[in-house]
């Protein structure tokens, strides 16, 4: 097998659930498999490939159990939320990993590590959360939890309550050189599972978990570029990137320059919470040394990876 490099794949939520009826554990599993077996075609052309994936759906389920059994055992704190669902998605990914490996007589090993990344204190996020979490509350509810337990709560469009928490940006993953150290050891990962669990360094230089959320793409980026990646791919629910998404003008692109990706930024080309990020995330890379970026979805990896398909950004 010809080795090709590093690559770095952010998959997305459609990973998980690509069926908004179908969100069960079982759903899940069934999902990851179909996800798994394209990344697995990476690997079997030489890819050295870490997977990192998002987590939202997850953090909401789990915070959903714990405010409906708040009365009878402890809530989980957001941190751990993030915590738990690298742990549980990382199953799904390795057990699937195993099986398709076995199946095609691959000798290679999967492994999932619990990443952290940091985050800075001063981020400005953190005076201004913004991203919903948990499930929606009635004023009542809303303004006891903001009293009693600190949190940030705004009201959504007449929708109901619910609480916000920062999306700071991380400036730093933990386990980076534990991830590197696995890759040179021929051991597919997975890791920086929503885009990392978000830390601070307190002024005894501790560790110490915040309540925030990470945008999966930049914790993914972030490590692409410590671990010196060859390869940034962000998988997600188009088979390429469209200039006037979803008009009658819609234009599918194959390639574009890091130039051309902040034109189209500053031309509003791409939805914030949507592509934006992602064309964001792979600018920074790019910036940083990272040599080419692709954008598409999952069932299209092996054919953009030949070139056939998918967006491809270059320097």
């Amino acid at each position: 097998m010809e080795k090709k490099g590093i690559a770095v794949v952010a998959v997305g939520g459609n990973a998980l659930i690509k069926d908004k009826t179908k969100k069960s554990v079982q759903d899940q599993f069934a999902a990851a498999k179909d996800t798994m077996s394209h990344i697995v075609d990476m690997i079997e052309k030489g890819w050295d490939v870490v997977i990192t994936h998002g987590n939202g759906p997850q953090v909401g389920f789990i915070l959903r159990r714990s405010e409906l059994a708040k009365n009878v055992l402890h809530e989980v704190p957001l941190d751990y939320c993030g915590a738990d669902t690298q742990g549980a998605i990382g199953y799904m990914f390795q057990k699937a990993l195993d099986n398709e490996f076995k199946r095609r007589g691959l000798k290679k090993d999967a492994a999932t590590v619990v990443t952290q990344a940091v985050v800075n204190i001063n981020d400005p996020a953190f005076q201004h959360p913004t991203k919903p979490i948990g499930t929606f509350m009635d004023e009542t509810e809303a303004k006891s939890r903001a009293d009693h337990d600190g949190w940030t709560v705004v009201e959504d469009a007449g929708r109901g309550w619910r609480r916000v928490v920062p999306s700071p940006l991380p400036e730093k993953i933990v386990e980076a050189h534990a991830i590197e150290t696995l890759l040179k050891a021929g051991i597919i990962v997975v890791g920086v599972g929503g885009g990392g669990i978000p830390v601070v360094i307190n002024k005894e230089g501790d560790i110490e978990g915040v309540e925030a959320v990470i945008d999966k793409d930049f914790g993914s980026s972030l490590l692409a570029r410590m671990i010196h990646a060859d390869l940034f791919v962000i998988s997600t629910a188009v088979e390429k990137v469209a200039l006037k998404f979803n008009t009658s003008d819609e234009k599918w692109l194959d390639k574009m320059t890091v130039a051309e990706a902040k034109q189209y930024i500053e031309e509003g080309h791409f939805a914030p919470g949507s592509m934006l990020p992602k064309v964001k995330a792979i600018i920074e890379f790019l910036e940083d040394g990272g040599k080419q970026a692709l954008i598409t979805d999952p069932e299209h990896i092996g054919d953009a990876l030949e070139g056939k398909t998918g967006t491809w950004i270059l320097p």
